[in-house]
């Protein structure tokens, strides 16, 4: 039985209420309001400029070590960790992270399995972090052992989740309302490759394309019939939110947008799988020929979709060999330019019919020596060659600052001063 009830110490209590004061006078201030309008437009394809983010998740450990935490309680800690990282973020990062006024709380749900074992056994590197694994595929053979497989019987335990909400209700009574908001993706995409992966292995999957490529079809078909389902049942059982504000989207995006939800959505109403965002892309397969992945990826993630209102393609797969069949998917309105992505191509391709969606390579900023001439020169290198798109800037995928936390901040500093110097 899931957890409903936590022990609460006064001085958990009061740690936990200073937090979320700062955090709510942070959220009042005005910045804030024209964060949210200019995220709204540059996701409405009218944006006035380009827009910049780091993703700092990566790297709690280096600014927020665990014992600069004040809570005892595990579950107090853990909501600690997370007020002081966006107050932290605010406070020393200053890109153009919108802060909430408002603590969020998710639906607490058991997707199912597949049927089939898919254990996986993290590594750990020098400084004792979990970066990475391996696992044992649970398919070997897909002509005999894809019976196996069944969709997933997804459950949601709303007793346990209204009891962590009214729990933190408790906790933060009178000085920010605590929500029912947030991804419910499994995963965070719907991309399916990744799942495909986990069941065959990477190299089988490769493989099968050209030795079984019934059978490859067999699987994607499976895949996209599961994802189909479970989106069907989170909207089903009203456990989906809008996500067309400060609300992770996708590779690093966020989707402040006026587009959706869909004009006859009326507040208070059931959401919608077409009120949504939905993040798709293919990662895993780098390593097939455009036209293979036409004919065996694009056919099932255009089926998922066409289910949503808007779509946000890729994450560190190059899109400009793909792009030619990406651009066929429904309702697509950013893309994810990764760093070894064609620049000037995709800048082409998008012009001002599309997000761009720059990933610097965050080697820039991960590496013994921070070197600020190379990240102005690729800075003023996106800068001049994406003029004319709708420009957002996203440093991610950090996982090492080599224990120098100031570099976030640094690195937004540049941003900012070389789009002030040659954004036009």
């Amino acid at each position: 039985m899931a957890k409903t009830e936590w022990k609460v110490s006064d001085s958990d209590r009061d740690v936990l209420r200073r937090l979320a004061e700062r955090q709510a006078a942070i959220a009042a201030e005005l910045i804030m309001d024209e964060r949210r309008r200019l995220w709204t437009k540059q996701k409405s394809l009218a944006s006035e400029r380009p827009m910049v983010l780091l993703e700092s998740v990566g790297v709690v450990d280096e600014f927020l070590p665990e014992s600069s935490l004040q809570c005892v309680e595990p579950w107090a800690r853990d909501v600690e960790r997370q007020l002081r990282g966006r107050i932290y973020h605010y406070e020393n990062v200053g890109d153009d992270t919108v802060v909430d006024p408002f603590i969020r709380c998710s639906w607490q749900l058991d997707l199912g399995g597949y049927g089939v074992p898919m254990a996986k056994e993290r590594g750990i590197d020098a400084q004792g972090r979990s970066v990475g694994f391996r696992w044992q595929p649970a398919i070997q053979d897909l002509d005999s052992e894809l019976p196996k497989l069944h969709h997933r019987t997804p459950s949601v335990d709303r007793e346990a989740t209204l009891a962590w909400k009214g729990h933190l209700e408790g906790i933060f009574a009178g000085i920010m309302p605590v929500e029912l908001r947030g991804s419910v993706w499994p995963n965070w995409t719907m991309g399916m490759t990744m799942e495909a992966i986990f069941l065959v292995g990477l190299e089988n999957f490769m493989l099968q394309m050209y030795d079984n490529p019934d059978g490859v079809h067999a699987l994607m078909a499976f895949l996209r019939d599961d994802h189909r389902q479970l989106a069907l049942w989170l909207e089903t059982e009203g456990l989906l939110t809008l996500n067309n504000g400060n609300e992770y989207i996708g590779s690093g995006s966020y989707g402040f947008t006026a587009d959706l939800p869909q004009p006859d959505w009326e507040p208070g109403n059931p959401v919608r799988l077409r009120d949504l965002w939905v993040l798709l892309e293919s990662q895993e397969t780098v390593g097939i020929s455009p036209d293979m992945f036409a004919e065996f990826i694009l056919p099932y993630q255009s089926d998922i979709g066409s289910l949503f209102g808007l779509t946000y393609y890729g994450c560190c797969e190059p899109v400009h060999n793909r792009w030619r069949h990406v651009k066929t998917l429904p309702n697509l309105r950013a893309v994810s330019v990764s760093p070894w992505c064609d620049e000037a191509f995709m800048a082409e391709a998008l012009g001002p019919d599309y997000v761009y969606s720059r990933k610097p390579a965050p080697s820039l900023i991960s590496t013994e020596v921070f070197d600020e001439r190379t990240i102005e020169n690729d800075l003023r290198h996106t800068l001049q060659t994406a003029a004319g798109t709708h420009l957002e800037i996203i440093m991610k995928d950090v996982h090492t600052l080599s224990g120098d936390p100031s570099r976030m901040g640094r690195w937004v500093q540049l941003a900012r001063k070389n789009i002030d110097r040659h954004w036009r």
